[in-house]
């Protein structure tokens, strides 16, 4: 599995990138970390981190036991840092996982693996809940939130077709593996996710999280 651990904090108007944010002592990608290891303790592991926060990470890891995962600079883009981490996996099936997810269940790990072990590829889902509007050109419009589905991580395929999709160019709209995975002309497995998979983004997922970990910790 690919841990995209690049974020330098900006959104979280923090100096310590989110995913070292401490929440109820312990930093978050430790938190996500733990939840993948007990989902499966020998899985296979490469952090793609920022080459300014990897010293960092590496008293981190000590500190923490996660020594033995490899850590590779993270690229440009997210693409670039998956790109980068894929190159050091030997599993036939590999994961994508945000560093700052670190409430996935072992539910959803099981549900993404299994079905991208025998349909190609996986991507957690969950319904829209919020009304939604359309802005375009000046107008605004009603849209049927039915039609929707809000993506999280996990994100699972088989090695070889992903590191294939991955030799396509760098386009912006590759905010997520299963837009690149799509682009080389996949089609997209979805599977249900769970609820509490936030993306710790902002100070208020912060305090959501910080609730939600207390409750179900990792």
């Amino acid at each position: 599995m690919v841990i995209v651990a690049g974020g330098r904090g900006s959104r979280m108007k923090s100096q310590l990138p989110k995913q070292f944010i401490e929440v109820n002592g312990i930093p978050l990608i430790v938190h996500t970390l733990r939840r993948i290891r007990r989902f499966h303790g020998d899985i296979e592991m490469t952090i793609a981190m920022h080459p300014d926060w990897i010293a960092y990470w590496n008293e981190l890891a000590m500190q923490y036991d996660f020594q033995a995962y490899a850590v590779v600079p993270g690229g440009a883009e997210r693409f670039h840092s998956v790109q980068a981490g894929l190159e050091l996996l030997s599993a036939e099936v590999v994961g994508v996982h945000d560093a700052v997810r670190p409430l996935v269940s072992i539910e959803t790990l099981q549900r993404c693996f299994d079905t991208a072990a025998i349909q190609g590829n996986a991507v957690p889902v969950v319904p829209v809940t919020e009304s939604l509007r359309r802005i375009e050109g000046g107008f605004n419009r009603a849209e049927a939130r039915d039609a929707y589905r809000i993506v999280q991580t996990p994100q699972c395929f088989h090695r070889r077709d992903l590191l294939d999709a991955y030799q396509q160019g760098y386009k912006p709209f590759f905010t997520d593996d299963a837009s690149v995975f799509e682009a080389a002309g996949h089609a997209i497995r979805l599977v249900d996710g769970n609820p509490e998979n936030i993306k710790v983004t902002s100070p208020q997922d912060l305090m959501l999280a910080e609730h939600l970990l207390k409750e179900n910790p990792a």
